[in-house]
């Protein structure tokens, strides 16, 4: 099988490292990629907003299967145009990718579903900002209801930076979403869906925020683990009968059928299971530690989701253990990101690259604000955390910055489900 996966970051970095180790898989290309996946997956520039392109490159490179990343190119519609070219495709379509394009499309979905999620109100311009924050009362969930790369919400008890906030997104073209405040630890769970059957995968923890303890700005994501020792033991089960098969089953409802990966953001509040968001690609970082401790091939998996005979796949085979990514990220990030800066330490095992190039002296350079993915498994989350933080100490980056907690709480047993 000659399998194309469009993107550039550590996910993608994630996608090829365990599509390579399927022996189904003859070739393996990723476009535009970076320095981490060049060494591994064939290169090709690509403008992956651009559907056309896309389905170009996977025409002319005679791929059997397209495995699309990022949410852009599956908003803009990659995926059908993929498709209308008769090759495979792992992705939503444009309309069912507006699970994650809007956020208000996807909470209409929700209701229809019966699917449990926070009160919101939609806003559609300043007046009606005021009066929504007025009813949600504090702390304040101001969430931009387009695509904003992760870092589209602010949570705060400051009224003042959540009107500012609600501003700046309604200065954007963007209408704004304004959420009843969800308790309760987060969680990532993956699913695999070829618009009918619904696969779960293991459920993840990311960590948002920059700093330490969960203080500072919005990321894209700091750094993730899984499994996770404090979840309920039923969690799988009941988000899939709660939120996930729900949510497959009304889209084709609506005659949108939704295949590809949908990643339910969960918030396990006192009141039970609640779904903070809806994505429609796989999550970066939680892809880092969820595939590698998925033992069944990949690239069957996928196929199958994008073929539509998921139902005929054996049951998922996990590694025993566990994983923790830790996000190293370049100075200014998420603000203004200082790019071009020189690595070394990247090509180390476990090392993913995620904003990343060669360079015109052949060395790898920063080239985004998070840069690398650093991942460790190990046979408990204490030994995969103490692995992942040593291969930290072996990358070298001016002025780059990470989390020196990723997984603690875990690991302390300060976290409760």
């Amino acid at each position: 099988m000659r399998v194309l996966v469009i993107g550039s970051g550590a996910r993608e970095h994630a996608l090829c490292v365990a599509l390579q180790s399927d022996p189904a898989v003859t070739a393996l290309a990723c476009a535009p990629g970076n320095a981490g996946t060049a060494v591994i997956a064939q290169p090709f520039a690509l403008d992956v907003g651009d559907p056309v392109a896309v389905a170009a490159l996977a025409t002319e490179w005679l791929a059997d299967l397209v495995v699309i990343g990022p949410e852009l190119p599956l908003v803009a519609g990659a995926a059908d145009a993929v498709r209308d070219a008769g090759i495979a495709c792992f992705g939503p379509s444009e309309q069912a990718a507006q699970l994650e394009g809007s956020k208000a499309f996807a909470k209409h979905v929700m209701t229809a579903a019966g699917v449990p999620t926070a009160r919101f109100w939609a806003v559609g311009g300043p007046a009606e900002l005021e009066t929504a924050l007025d009813e949600a009362g504090p702390p304040y969930v101001v969430k931009d209801d387009g695509l904003a790369a992760g870092k589209g919400v602010l949570v705060t008890a400051d009224r003042a930076a959540a009107v500012a906030h609600g501003h700046a997104v309604l200065d954007t073209g963007h209408p704004v979403l304004i959420e009843e405040f969800l308790d309760g630890p987060e969680v990532s769970l993956f699913a695999v869906t070829d618009g009918t059957t619904v696969v779960p995968l293991l459920p993840a923890q990311d960590h948002k925020r920059r700093d330490d303890g969960d203080e500072g700005p919005n990321t894209g994501g700091m750094g993730a683990y899984a499994p996770l020792p404090w979840a309920p033991a039923d969690l799988v089960d009941t988000v899939l009968a709660t939120v996930l098969q729900p949510t497959v089953d009304e889209m084709a409802r609506r005659g949108e059928p939704f295949s590809g990966l949908l990643y339910a953001g969960l918030a396990l509040t006192s009141a039970g299971v609640r779904v903070v968001e809806f994505n429609a690609r796989f999550g970066d970082p939680e892809t880092e530690v969820v595939l590698p401790l998925l033992e069944t091939p990949l690239a069957g998996l996928l196929h199958a989701a994008a073929t539509g005979t998921l139902a005929e796949q054996p049951p998922l085979r996990w590694r025993d253990g566990a994983a923790v990514t830790v996000v190293v990220a370049a100075a200014g990030y998420p603000q203004r990101p200082r790019l071009g800066d020189p690595v070394t330490g990247a090509d180390a095992e476990g090392v993913l690259h995620a904003g990343t190039v060669v360079g015109p002296d052949g060395l790898v350079h920063s080239a985004g604000g998070r840069v690398l993915a650093v991942t460790a498994a190990g046979p408990d989350l204490a030994a995969a955390r103490q692995a992942a933080y040593e291969r930290v100490a072996g990358v070298r980056l001016a002025g780059a910055h990470w989390r020196t907690d990723i997984a603690l709480a875990a690991v302390e047993g300060r976290i409760t489900g």
